[in-house]
């Protein structure tokens, strides 16, 4: 059976994914800043493992770019923006001097930097996350679902900016993406004042 992977909805929950990343492993500035990114640009995976340090860095240490220009599988260029994570990127840089992990990449594998982390290793951080929070719809693309469900619920629900971010081509595929049921959406309209 197929695990169903949402977006983290509750701020609460959120926080308790972000701490956990950042001090129950190893690599976890690594693991947290991932996440992060991944939820700020709203990014594939795949994207955000193959970003490489000058993506991101000037050789001074500054960040190079508040937009960065992804190229998706199957897309053409997407802006993201960086300013969000700024911080994170910062101490994430310090972290990698502070480890000597001297690798082109922007997320290296601890045991192999010539190499960044895959998908699959990040598939098992964040399965692990979950199965110290109790939590059964973690993985791999819950940075870029949370991510794009905080966009459209502060966004005042504009779901044609988050078809837009996402390069999706329906608003179907977007509600379906951002874990939009019907209990969800029954949730929501109960809680507007119709007068």
């Amino acid at each position: 059976m197929q695990q169903v992977v949402l977006p983290i909805k509750d701020s609460n929950v959120l926080k308790e994914v972000q701490d956990t990343l950042l001090n129950n492993f190893k690599a976890g500035r690594r693991n947290y800043t991932v996440f992060q990114v991944g939820k700020a640009t709203l990014l594939r995976v795949s994207d955000v493992m193959r970003l490489k340090q000058t993506d991101i860095f000037n050789p001074d240490g500054s960040i190079n770019k508040m937009r960065l220009f992804m190229t998706e599988k199957l897309v053409n260029l997407i802006p993201c923006t960086l300013k969000p994570v700024q911080t994170e990127l910062l101490l994430y840089r310090q972290w990698l001097l502070d480890h000597k992990l001297d690798s082109e990449w922007l997320f290296p594998s601890i045991q192999h930097p010539e190499r960044h982390i895959t998908e699959k290793q990040f598939y098992k951080i964040m399965s692990k996350v979950g199965d110290l929070l109790g939590i059964n719809y973690l993985g791999t693309h819950t940075m870029r679902k949370t991510g794009a469900y905080r966009v459209y619920t502060q966004s005042n629900y504009n779901i044609g900016l988050v078809m837009h971010l996402l390069n999706h081509s329906s608003e179907s595929m977007t509600l379906a993406y951002l874990g939009l049921d019907q209990a969800s959406t029954e949730n929501m309209l109960n809680q507007i004042d119709f007068g």
